[in-house]
């Protein structure tokens, strides 16, 4: 069978349904989440559970400590390595997760892009947000045009890319050429629905111990790596912790910032993504949807 991509906005139900589908066709699961590679960043990922991993083999989960670099270009090595060896093995490649980035690499495969330039990326997280979104309109209107203007991370990277190579940023990817088959899949749900599975999974995460994992993380490094630091739920603790605002009110900015972060993914999966989407009612359980994937599969 061919591989299986599941893609969607957090707490969709995508992990449960993928963990379904895998036991049911014999499938194991790749993971396409960029924090859930981080090991120790368990709570705030929602990363599957140990009965989980035992139920099904999952990959490229756990891969760097959390002061190690990790970007897109590890992660489609890694992915590549265990979509080969599953498939040695007999067995389905389901691809799982919400990381948009990292799915484009799965089909169009990365850009010759320049490595990073650590004094100028210094320069550039000095300046502010406005500046940058200026930089970037002049030096590539085309990628400014359909970045996301609130992730300042991607925004840098992007000027820096052009600033170190001399070339823009979307003209290196006019170059990228589709490399993923399979079948495609979006899990989506009714706002309210989602916001309210939100709600609860960030509270079910703080109930888990959020506070203390965020503690342990920060003596293992955790401040030194900027992409991990970014990941919503620990920076936040990290301004509570550093005094900033009190727990109560954490916990709501967390809830608001994954809000906000799954409508971003949402749109990004309808725009960018050629997706067979699912529209989940807020009663269907994972293995009624689990069910209905498996029998469009038998039917392609």
């Amino acid at each position: 069978m061919d591989p299986i991509y599941i893609a969607g906005p957090t707490a969709s139900g995508k992990s449960a349904v993928a963990l379904l589908i895998a036991e049911r066709i014999g499938g194991e699961i790749i993971s396409v989440d960029s924090m859930q590679v981080y090991r120790g960043l368990d709570i705030g990922t929602a990363k599957p559970s140990g009965a989980e991993r035992s139920r099904v083999q999952h990959h490229v989960i756990d891969a760097v400590g959390p002061n190690e670099a990790f970007d897109v270009a590890r992660f489609l090595r890694l992915a590549t390595e265990a979509h080969t060896d599953i498939v040695r093995r007999g067995h389905v490649p389901i691809y799982c997760g919400g990381t948009g980035l990292y799915f484009n690499a799965l089909i169009s495969g990365l850009a010759e892009v320049p490595a990073p330039n650590l004094k100028l990326r210094e320069e550039l997280e000095a300046t502010p947000i406005e500046q940058l979104l200026k930089q970037l309109s002049e030096l590539d209107p085309a990628m400014f045009e359909r970045i996301d203007r609130s992730n300042p991370r991607r925004i840098r990277r992007a000027i820096e890319i052009i600033r170190t190579s001399g070339r823009k940023t979307s003209d290196q990817r006019t170059n990228w050429k589709r490399k993923a088959d399979g079948h495609w899949f979006g899990l989506a749900r009714e706002r309210a629905d989602l916001c309210q599975r939100i709600d609860q999974r960030v509270d079910a995460m703080f109930a888990a111990g959020l506070f203390h994992e965020t503690e342990r993380l920060l003596n293992e490094g955790l401040t030194e790596n900027r992409t991990a630091m970014q990941a919503i739920g620990y920076r936040q603790v990290v301004e509570h912790l550093r005094g900033e605002r009190d727990l109560p009110a954490t916990i709501a900015l967390v809830k608001q910032k994954t809000r906000q972060f799954s409508k971003r993914q949402l749109t990004w999966f309808r725009n960018q993504l050629d997706l067979e989407w699912m529209d989940i009612s807020e009663s269907e359980a994972p293995e009624t949807t689990a069910k209905t994937i498996i029998d469009r599969l038998k039917k392609t």
